[in-house]
């Protein structure tokens, strides 16, 4: 009896101390303003901004400059279809190459369309004419709205040519001879074929973990730059070990990214229209380790990281680079194998790719398993690194302290 009271004493004391540190680290994070603005209003308000920017999904009216040296009726039909199409506008007429190639170093055009002196000529003649399509690209949505079009143009005309000199009787013979064999493009997950749908997904979890990593490396590092460590000490002999101040500082920071997660990744896609046929259990339960494993994962960084300023570096620095280790922007083919081990080392790497199967493609949680373990391999591996370093950090104001009070007490 004696040892099972001891036991629920025990319990009861680690759960006053966890939630003693939880409300101490809560004071911290309303009091620091920079800490407030990396931690809550940043992943408030920059997925709307991300979101609103590629809320149009596709590019329409890319400006076009046109040089008809032809000054055909062939050469402006070509042009009237090319300027009827939603994605490209011929924005002005040129008289030469270097005329144009200024228009696109002032941006005031993306590319332009030279049709030859002898466009209609040949094709009068029976002979293979050709368009030539110049584009910037520095712009690749801008250089596939140009080029798709002028492709698209030309096949109609050629169809077109090809019934008006063939001699064919019949719509079903003309059909026959413009396309024997047809195509249906069925576009999977990602309908509209937008570049929202494509990448919102990813980034938004994205921005979870870097704001999350900024807030706690932010707030450690206020608390080492205000020698505010020697409030670790007292706290750490009281509390009888690490443990329940990881705990009670990630149960701090888990509980604020609980809300923002399911703000982010439920509410922002369905403001903007974005694709969102994920389970929502499903999405809570790959989420649940995701959180976990930043928690820990910046607790850990934050006390490799000493200053404020350099923590922000970081993050901003490692954003773009997550994002393509992801395999969302870029193929996981193309990435080279010890690129994709540093990747294992993250975990937006397993969080992004278990999201946008799950919110693009409506898998299920056994479809992500793979992701779902990682993560959870993470949690358990970043738990113990926090652990560990908070112990020699702990273990360092500790004998500071003691030098301290060694040095007041010679003193007097």
């Amino acid at each position: 009896m004696a040892a099972q009271e001891s036991l629920r004493q025990r319990i009861r004391q680690g759960i006053f101390d966890m939630g003693h540190v939880w409300l101490n680290e809560m004071k911290t994070l309303v009091k620091d303003e920079g800490v407030v603005i990396f931690f809550i209003i940043v992943p408030l308000l920059y997925p709307l901004l991300y979101s609103w920017a590629y809320n149009n999904e596709v590019v329409r009216e890319v400006p076009v400059a046109v040089i008809d040296d032809s000054h055909s009726s062939l050469s402006r039909e070509f042009i009237r279809l090319y300027d009827s199409s939603p994605d490209v506008k011929v924005a002005r007429y040129c008289n030469n190459m270097e005329e144009a190639k200024t228009l696109i170093g002032h941006q005031e055009v993306y590319g332009y369309v030279y049709l030859p002196s002898d466009f209609s000529t040949k094709v009068n003649r029976m002979e293979q004419s050709r368009v030539v399509v110049y584009t910037s690209m520095s712009f690749m949505l801008y250089y596939k709205a140009i080029y798709q079009t002028a492709v698209s143009v030309s096949s109609s005309m050629n169809a077109d040519i090809q019934v008006k000199v063939s001699g064919q009787m019949t719509d079903r013979e003309n059909e026959l001879l413009t396309a024997p064999m047809t195509y249906e493009e069925v576009a999977l997950f990602n309908k509209p074929g937008g570049y929202g749908s494509f990448i919102i997904p990813g980034v938004l979890v994205l921005i979870l973990q870097q704001t999350l990593l900024l807030g706690i490396g932010m707030a450690a590092g206020t608390a080492r730059e205000t020698n505010r460590e020697r409030a670790l000490v007292p706290v750490s002999t009281h509390y009888h070990g690490i443990f329940r101040i990881v705990l009670g500082k990630s149960a701090c920071y888990t509980m604020v990214y609980a809300v923002l997660a399911a703000y982010e990744l439920l509410v922002v896609p369905r403001l903007f229209n974005f694709i969102h046929i994920g389970n929502h259990l499903t999405i809570l339960a790959v989420m649940v380790p995701f959180i976990l494993a930043c928690v820990f994962f910046g607790m850990f960084l934050s006390c490799i990281v000493r200053y404020r300023e350099n923590i922000i570096l970081l993050i901003v620095f490692t954003s773009v680079p997550f994002l393509f280790l992801s395999g969302v922007s870029w193929p996981l083919s193309g990435i080279p194998s010890y690129w994709q081990g540093v990747s294992w080392l993250i975990p937006s790497t397993f969080g992004i790719r278990a999201f946008v199967r799950i919110n693009s493609m409506g898998a299920t949680l056994k479809e992500v398993q793979v992701e779902y373990i990682a993560l959870w391999m993470q949690v358990l591996a970043y738990f113990f690194l926090a652990c560990i370093v908070y112990r020699g950090h702990v273990s360092q104001a500790q004998k500071r302290h003691e030098e301290s009070q060694a040095s007041a007490e010679a003193a007097s």
